[in-house]
């Protein structure tokens, strides 16, 4: 029996299934091979217990053996760590995973979260505070569109690097975020094409869909 185990949430609205975060982990985990299985906790009522797993009450979690791990960065991390499908052995090429790993969090992500929640409730006013998260957004995926105009991947092979970024991408490309950015869009979808990440939404879609 595996002891790795994905805990996130038994039900979530229609809206953000496909890009609940337990994804990116499912995903690592098929690209990896390695055995696990999902255990889930109540969405609507958040008990004691699930706070001390997830301090703000959110999910995903992993656990390997006596270890928890909160937070999708630094289970990609982890799980890097226990594969080289993931993270190669070599510490240069290492470091530009981890880098890039940081990067999708930090530079991309930053910028891209608040501007899909705008779009997420339809809030499409082009006021003051608006424009500022579309010129700050356009501004990060301009640097990125010229390195992933020049690379297949993030750090030269896959890795949870390339699983941040295009999980990351493809919530702007939702809202057609990226039709100016064809390098952007292009490494999105070449992603995603990948049979792990296939698996991997297929098989949350179905988790979220059976407690409808």
């Amino acid at each position: 029996m595996t002891n790795l185990i994905l805990t996130t949430f038994d039900w979530v609205p229609e809206m953000p299934r496909g890009y609940v975060r337990d994804l990116r982990v499912r995903w690592a985990l098929e690209e990896a091979g390695l055995p696990y299985r999902v255990e889930s906790v109540p969405f609507r009522t958040r008990d004691a217990e699930h706070f001390i797993y997830q301090p703000f009450g959110q999910v995903p979690w992993l656990t390997d053996g006596d270890l928890t791990i909160f937070e999708s960065g630094a289970i990609l991390l982890h799980l890097g760590e226990r594969s080289d499908a993931l993270m190669p052995t070599d510490p240069h090429r290492r470091n530009e995973v981890i880098e890039w790993l940081f990067a999708a969090l930090n530079s991309v992500e930053m910028a891209s979260l608040p501007w899909s929640l705008f779009m997420f409730i339809g809030d499409t006013e082009e006021t003051p505070g608006r424009k500022m998260l579309d010129k700050f957004l356009d501004s990060r995926i301009e640097h990125l569109e010229a390195v992933l105009a020049k690379r297949e991947w993030l750090a030269r092979t896959f890795s949870v690097a390339d699983i941040l970024m295009a999980d990351v991408l493809r919530l702007v490309d939702r809202f057609d975020g990226l039709a100016g950015y064809p390098a952007c869009r292009g490494y999105a979808e070449r992603a995603t094409a990948r049979p792990a990440f296939v698996k991997a939404h297929t098989d949350q879609m179905a988790h979220f869909a059976a407690a409808d």
